[in-house]
């Protein structure tokens, strides 16, 4: 080991030491001794002991710990704290601006402990309830981990959607006479894309020298060019002559299963020529299926039968369903959000700001929710005829109960109810949790059900069918979280919901109003699994949806 590897552990050890909030001391001495070790002008493995440990910041007990390493090649206090550290927690480390003692307070007082689960934090404004935690120093975290995170290569679709739309114009300028059709994931709208892929009959040696000219690293296999620039996105051109164009753009805007059985039922000649991707369809007597319905086979039948849905689209959302105001961690005033609400042309607002057990997120406590309730009935005065609800985001808490006693539940026009805590569970116990929530006849609408976060968190383990057959009981409404780091449930259960039915609400969970953005995140996720707009809570007009909630309160009675 040379001395920078000696002086990256000696460094690491004592961020772990302050991030655990162990012997200071020690961690200044370690921290000492990596500066130390970096700026010797010999390396210490060519010396002697006496010699090591005469060095000024070393010492004997760092000099052993030192030889440790040079003989064993690991540092067994560092192994210990990494064992005892979850590795989210380490990768912190890397996201500038985020030292030991606030990556201390994001895992002890907040519980985090992933960089995915800090950005939405930050999102969400939670750091701003802890000392010193600015909204420039909040801001900055959330710009550096945005960053770090876009280097690792893998987007959001919302993030990478502008940049591929752009990148399509780009290639199509720089070469007039092709053509550059997007397919793939990322024209099936996937939730996370890991590339961009386009199907074109232009010439692969000119586009290497396109992408080469841009400083892009470029491979060639067969007929693939793959491409990286300083982007860090994955680029991918499928070389195809032109009478094949739309063989090879069919192919790829499908996913492997649903390609799979369209072969099995139709079989595929790779060497025919279309003219679109509709004469694909056509030839077969079947609806156009749009790529971002296949990704499920069961739209096979469905188109076979001429029965695909027509799905909803974003201007059929008429209300904001599950938003956050600065009376828990939102940005902005109930007043400010609901106007901005109106401008759209939104009919109703559901304001639903954290329950008192999400003390990080400035819950809720009684006699808050009293005030609250009454600057809601002096602002739907000033704004009628819209309308602002009053609903809680309750939290489930460990035993499955709701977080207030059934008087301040019945307060509310609607209870969301979502798990937010004790996020590392079984199935058997998340089970329990959310099969107790459902059934208290308190709960309209069930929030973000496994607690995913995408690219970051996998979420809870759940039965998902189980949980759709509850909420069928119980007449509970299923979320469609449509923060693009959410979009949970997942699109892949929609088609089951509906046939139990099951009604769904696309809820942007918006924390200021530029987040009311987020519901065409939550669209185009629903689009994936066939939603209409008529099975869509948040479409209903203020009509329905008022009568939705008095035919709820009938039923409870």
């Amino acid at each position: 080991m040379d001395n920078y590897a000696l002086a990256d552990n000696f460094s690491l050890l004592a961020k772990l030491i302050d991030i655990h909030g162990d012997d200071s001391f020690k961690a200044k001495s370690y921290s000492s001794a990596a500066f130390t070790l970096e700026k010797l002008p010999m390396q210490v493995a060519e010396l002697p002991s006496a010699k090591l440990f005469a060095i000024k910041g070393i010492g004997q007990a760092i000099g052993k710990k030192i030889i440790e390493q040079l003989e064993t090649g690991r540092l067994q206090s560092l192994d210990e704290y990494i064992i005892k550290t979850p590795p989210g927690i380490i990768e912190m480390l890397r996201i500038k601006g985020l030292g030991p003692k606030k990556i201390c307070t994001v895992w002890k007082e907040l519980g985090i402990e992933n960089i995915g689960e800090l950005l939405y934090a930050c999102e969400e404004n939670r750091l701003l309830l802890y000392k010193g935690f600015g909204a420039k120093t909040q801001q900055n975290i959330k710009d550096g981990i945005t960053f770090y995170l876009a280097s690792q290569g893998s987007f959001l679709f919302s993030q990478i959607e502008e940049f591929g739309k752009k990148f399509t114009e780009i290639l199509q300028a720089e070469f007039p006479a092709n053509t550059f059709l997007p397919t793939g994931a990322f024209n099936r709208h996937d939730l996370v894309v890991h590339k961009l892929e386009w199907v074109t009959d232009a010439a692969i040696n000119e586009l290497k020298e396109f992408f080469e000219s841009k400083e892009y690293t470029v491979e060639i296999a067969g007929n693939l060019l793959q491409a990286k620039g300083p982007e860090n996105v994955a680029i991918e051109c499928i070389v195809t002559p032109k009478a094949e164009l739309y063989t090879r753009l069919f192919e790829n805007n499908c996913c492997s299963e649903f390609f799979e059985k369209w072969k099995n039922r139709f079989g595929w000649d790779e060497t025919a020529s279309y003219s679109s991707e509709e004469e694909v369809f056509s030839q077969h007597k079947l609806s156009f299926i749009p790529p971002y319905l296949r990704e499920l086979p069961l739209f096979i039948d469905k188109a076979a039968q001429q029965s695909l849905p027509v799905v909803i689209e974003p201007g059929d959302v008429r209300g904001i369903i599950h938003s956050h105001s600065n009376w828990s961690d939102g940005v902005n005033t109930i007043e400010e959000m609901a106007k901005a609400a109106k401008k759209q042309g939104l009919e109703y607002l559901v304001i639903s700001d954290h329950s008192q057990s999400a003390y990080y997120a400035g819950g809720l406590f009684p006699e808050k929710i009293i005030e609250q309730h009454k600057l809601v009935d002096e602002l739907n005065k000033k704004l009628a005829p819209f309308k602002i609800f009053k609903s809680i985001e309750s939290d489930i808490l460990s035993d499955g109960s709701l977080d207030y006693p059934d008087e301040i539940l019945a307060s509310f026009d609607l209870v969301i109810a979502s798990v937010h805590s004790n996020l590392k569970m079984p199935e058997e116990k998340a089970m329990a949790r959310l099969l107790k929530a459902i059934a208290n006849p308190y709960t309209r609408i069930l929030g973000h059900m496994t607690g995913r976060l995408l690219l970051s968190r996998n979420g809870y383990p759940v039965d998902h069918k189980a949980i759709i057959d509850a909420c069928a009981e119980h007449n509970v409404v299923i979320e469609i979280n449509a923060h693009p780091r959410r979009l949970d449930m997942d699109y892949h259960f929609i088609p089951y919901a509906l046939e139990k039915g099951v009604l769904l609400s696309i809820d942007p969970d918006a924390h200021s109003i530029d987040e009311y953005n987020h519901v065409r995140s939550g669209v185009l996720a629903a689009q994936k699994g066939g939603l209409t707009k008529e099975k869509n809570l948040s479409s209903f007009s203020l009509q329905e949806f008022e009568s939705f909630l008095q035919m709820k309160m009938q039923n409870e009675k």
